[in-house]
């Protein structure tokens, strides 16, 4: 049986962040990979997305961003080419195909078991991310037989879908991307948006995750908020990566064509059910949107901006019909899909140690787990706002190490 110090499961940007910061601390590990480097990437996504966040906060470990477009997006062959680069450049000690089957622990730490055999570490480190596993809601299956079903994860392009309308539920980031790009293709497509954040891509002349970024935003730690379940729980920036920086909000899609409507609560006798909040959710998403703006104007008028940048505005507030549709036939042939763009859950099905609260969720404080040697990377808002970012991996990567140091040199004392 192999034995290492530690071992990472997961070779995307946090297993590759935290095997560079092992290997600047002469820790023997290894990463173990069910797929190729990047594979979520690889495999997960639709083909004509790009990150959220521009080229130049693709910052890795000892890697800042060097390309000649700092200010665009990465489509998925960049990311997935840089993150290859940076594991090549790294020397990471990878083992691509490999599935994780199980893990037990021991009395000298974690028993894997592999498709490729047994791996024994003291030290364990779950950088298989947050997006494993599409978090579709139980009602799901009374979607009508005839129509097709998929999920942001399978889904790759328009032509995957049928003829004919498409019911997206969702309204965060992805939703409305993928929306807007089935709405272009021909489609007629409803919308059902609960709890969201409106965001402009440009504000003042800068891009809104530079003023994020300035403003401290993105490295707010887990301390400095009141609730950290609820922040953890709460949905991705209507945001696209586009070369024209278009603003993509609920405003846009209706002008599109789009037909918004408010949450899916349920599906009942082949009707899709929404609830009657629309308006509410809109009115709080754009108060938060006008919160974000007002302490971005504060911070440039603190630092002497004002009469540099554009002056402050404020965006139109996000149109709601009076009477927005409450249901929708989906048996009489206008609608042909359903995708469920209602995010993801991790997937820690092989895990053997009891580290889960009552509702499945691993039970962490910044990453360090409820059991001795335990580690986790890249979940959402683990230690700080931008954990779930490439951006953001390194600040945790660095800290965990030093952490996982810490308690090899507490056991060799």
């Amino acid at each position: 049986m192999r034995r290492y110090s530690t071992v990472i499961v997961g070779a995307g940007q946090s297993g590759l962040a935290m095997s560079k910061c092992l290997s600047e601390r002469s820790i023997d590990h290894l990463i173990l990979e069910r797929g190729e480097i990047a594979n979520s990437w690889r495999t997960e996504r639709w083909d004509s997305l790009r990150l959220l966040t521009p080229n130049w906060q693709s910052r890795l470990p000892g890697s800042p961003y060097t390309g000649p477009d700092p200010d665009g997006y990465m489509s998925m062959p960049e990311v997935i080419q840089r993150l290859q680069a940076y594991a090549d450049d790294t020397a990471a000690p990878i083992q691509t195909s490999t599935t994780v089957l199980s893990v037990n622990p021991t009395d000298a730490g974690y028993l894997i078991d592999t498709n490729q055999g047994p791996v024994h570490c003291a030290t364990l480190v779950l950088a298989n991310g947050a997006c494993n596993l599409p978090n579709i809601p139980c009602f799901a299956e009374e979607v009508p037989r005839g129509l097709y079903p998929t999920t942001s994860q399978d889904y790759k392009r328009p032509s995957d879908l049928p003829d004919g309308g498409v019911l997206v539920v969702g309204g965060s980031a992805t939703g409305v991307q993928l929306a807007m790009e089935l709405q272009t293709s021909g489609r007629q497509v409803t919308l059902s948006v609960g709890e969201h954040i409106r965001a402009p891509r440009v504000y003042r002349g800068r891009d809104i995750k530079w003023w994020m970024d300035a403003i401290g935003t993105l490295d707010q730690g887990i301390d400095e908020v009141g609730d950290p379940k609820r922040v953890r729980r709460s949905p991705s920036l209507q945001l696209v990566g586009s070369h024209e920086k278009q603003m993509l909000d609920l405003n846009a899609l209706t002008d599109a064509g789009v037909d918004v409507v408010g949450k899916l609560v349920g599906i009942r006798d082949g009707n899709a059910l929404f609830s009657g909040a629309l308006a509410n959710h809109c009115a709080l998403s754009d108060l938060k949107m006008n919160r974000l703006l007002d302490a971005i104007d504060m911070w440039a008028s603190n630092q002497g901006l004002d009469g540099v940048l554009p002056s402050p505005h404020r965006f139109d507030r996000t149109r709601v019909s009076k009477n927005p549709r409450l249901q929708l036939d989906l048996s009489g042939g206008a609608i042909r899909s359903v995708l469920w763009a209602t995010g993801y859950r991790p997937d820690y099905s092989w895990l053997r140690v009891p580290v889960f609260d009552r509702k499945g969720r691993l039970r962490h404080s910044g990453g360090i787990v409820d059991a001795p040697g335990l580690y986790a990377m890249g979940l959402p808002f683990m230690r700080k706002r931008k954990s779930t970012l490439i951006d953001g991996v390194g600040d945790d990567a660095q800290a965990l190490s030093e952490h996982i140091v810490a308690q090899m040199n507490r056991k060799a004392a």
